[in-house]
């Protein structure tokens, strides 16, 4: 039953995508195609994934596989960064995970990235994908954490894509393990991006604070920032907190819509979902409306 429940789930999911709405039986014959072969294979897949990168998947990492079927998993927030980023640009990819958005941002866009995952499975299939894609030259990986202070923290490391910083016990007696922690200005000092992307499942609000100077430094322009509430909870922080303290270094919340390259202002009190901050807004629109289009399953964006 909870096989037919998530599967259930992921073709409602499917369903509502929009790369996915423009080709709804491809996409599903996708999902069919993953689910048979790698249950038969059970071993890791290279997919095609952006232009002409590719991307390495195992059975069961959920975020991984959503790009196989649709093309891009989270749509607005990747083509957002496809369409902003330029050859010779700086990314920061927080919580980077297996690498997608750094293969976007360095292997389809050409921009240097700064790769940071935590979780040592994680870290090493981030690391095969930046070989399979010959971008070494443009990545520099961090097998690191990000806080306020530098030191050692504990995560799990058993939940994939929800993998989290522990404060006590992991929950339902998970794994865990110590991991290295820096800053986020102490790990960019030597040059700041231009965009920075944060996934740490509510740890959030601890890793800006480790990023005063960076969020200071005019050459950021654009932030995309996960914004889970239950999540920020369990460590006293609320998406609220996190988007006051980005509005005091001058960036505010949009939406990105793909198709049409347009933003638009977010409406206020909306928090929950991942979240695009923009210091200028005028300049990043120019960007976008600029960028060349990319291929994803035979569609251009």
């Amino acid at each position: 039953m909870t096989f037919l429940n998530a599967g259930f789930q992921t073709l409602r999911w499917l369903w509502q995508h929009p790369l996915a709405a423009k080709d709804r039986p491809g996409a599903i014959t996708r999902w069919l195609r993953w689910q048979l072969g790698s249950r038969i294979l059970g071993s890791s897949a290279v997919v095609s994934f952006v232009d002409d990168t590719v991307l390495l998947v195992d059975p069961g990492m959920a975020g991984a596989t959503g790009n196989i079927y649709v093309g891009l998993h989270e749509f607005a927030d990747m083509a957002f960064v496809l369409h902003f980023l330029r050859e010779g640009d700086r990314f920061l990819d927080v919580g980077a995970n297996v690498g997608t958005y750094t293969i976007l941002a360095s292997g389809v866009c050409g921009a240097e990235s700064l790769a940071v995952e935590p979780i040592p499975r994680a870290f090493e299939r981030l690391c095969a994908n930046v070989r399979l894609n010959d971008i070494a030259s443009r990545v520099r990986l961090h097998n690191v954490g990000l806080a306020a202070k530098p030191g050692r923290l504990s995560f799990t490391s058993s939940l994939d894509t929800a993998n989290h910083v522990v404060r006590g016990e992991p929950a339902n007696g998970g794994a865990s393990i110590e991991v290295p922690v820096v800053t986020l200005d102490e790990l960019v000092s030597d040059r700041c991006p231009i965009l920075v992307k944060v996934d740490a499942e509510g740890f959030e609000e601890e890793v800006v604070s480790g990023g005063s100077a960076t969020l200071a430094n005019a050459t950021l322009q654009a932030l995309l920032f996960e914004l889970n509430e239950p999540a920020a909870a369990r460590y006293g922080f609320s998406n609220a907190d996190l988007t006051r303290r980005f509005e005091s270094f001058g960036f505010r919340r949009y939406t990105y819509e793909p198709f049409a390259r347009r933003l638009a202002p977010e409406p206020a009190g909306a928090f929950e979902g991942n979240g695009l901050f923009l210091r200028n807004a005028d300049a990043v629109q120019r960007r976008l409306a600029d960028a060349r289009p990319f291929r994803v399953n035979g569609r251009s964006i």
